[in-house]
């Protein structure tokens, strides 16, 4: 199997996984503060990387001055830029306002890989990626409302974005997922903690005890399984490719939230199945728009 088509199927199964994840945030908020419930899960990501990276014996790659170099801007863009102004964002607007405009971030990582990076971007891609963006932006459409200074956070978390995952492709040259992973939740869960105490949000065992398996399946699950399916794609595919086949979460996150919470599916978000479809056939070259006339 190709090593493009082997990333796909990463991001694939990423933004399929991920699609669990405001359900279970959701849940988790009834009794965690965000920043708190985002910290907690962090930390349990960390000790699952640890132990991955110790039974893979990688711990030496930790002793690469490199390694850290790479993983502080990691952790610097998105653990607290991206997370900073997203979370701090979620409290001036509404969710259906942050969904929408955290599809920018589409846009954001192609100016960043393609018109600077000059990363090669097929005209089927292109396409499939305003078709990933369309699809989106059916579903969440109904609930958009007016612009305020929420909107601008989550705009300005998008263009934090893909400068972590810029260095997060060059740091996989150096070190195994595992060990990259394990040191991201290592320096950013005091970070967050510190976010977390700053927005006057404050850990309680009690509080901690009763969302403990959401927060379990956050940290294992989706800060742990699907960072290393996004990382591994990442560096098989480009990042706005990457981003842009991520755009099908949402579909995943209301097939869940109809079993969940018995919320079901509109005729807005029925019709975004149509783009979706037609999105992730040009993305992963299952569908060319021009073919060569062969000559007889």
């Amino acid at each position: 199997m190709k090593q493009e088509r082997v990333g796909e199927l990463y991001i694939l199964g990423e933004a399929a996984l991920w699609g669990l994840f405001p359900v279970i945030t959701i849940l988790s908020y009834k009794v965690l503060p965000s920043m708190i419930s985002l910290t907690l899960s962090t930390f349990l990501s960390g000790i699952f990387f640890f132990l991955i990276t110790l039974y893979r014996k990688k711990l030496y790659e930790l002793r690469n001055p490199l390694l850290w170099k790479y993983v502080l801007y990691i952790v610097f863009f998105i653990g607290i830029l991206f997370y900073s102004f997203y979370y701090f964002g979620l409290t001036k607007t509404t969710s259906g306002n942050a969904s929408i405009l955290s599809l920018f971030e589409v846009c954001t990582s192609c100016i960043f890989f393609n018109l600077i990076r000059k990363e090669h971007f097929s005209f089927e891609s292109k396409i499939g990626t305003v078709l990933m963006v369309l699809g989106a932006t059916i579903v969440l459409l109904p609930n958009f409302s007016s612009i305020n200074f929420g909107d601008l956070f989550i705009l300005i978390a998008t263009f934090c974005a893909p400068i972590g995952n810029f260095f997060s492709q060059k740091v996989k040259q150096i070190a195994s997922t595992e060990t990259i992973l394990f040191l991201r939740s290592l320096i950013a869960t005091p970070l967050l903690l510190l976010l977390a105490y700053m927005f006057g949000q404050h850990l309680h065992v009690a509080e901690i005890k009763e969302s403990f398996w959401f927060i379990f399946i956050n940290g294992i699950l989706l800060f742990g399984v699907t960072k290393i399916f996004w990382l591994e794609g990442i560096t098989r595919i480009s990042v706005t490719k990457a981003n842009a086949l991520s755009s099908i979460t949402p579909l995943f996150t209301l097939f869940i939230a109809w079993i969940v919470f018995t919320q079901v599916p509109t005729i807005w978000q029925i019709t975004s199945l149509v783009p979706f479809f037609f999105g992730v056939l040009l993305l992963t070259n299952n569908l060319k728009l021009f073919r060569s006339v062969q000559s007889i």
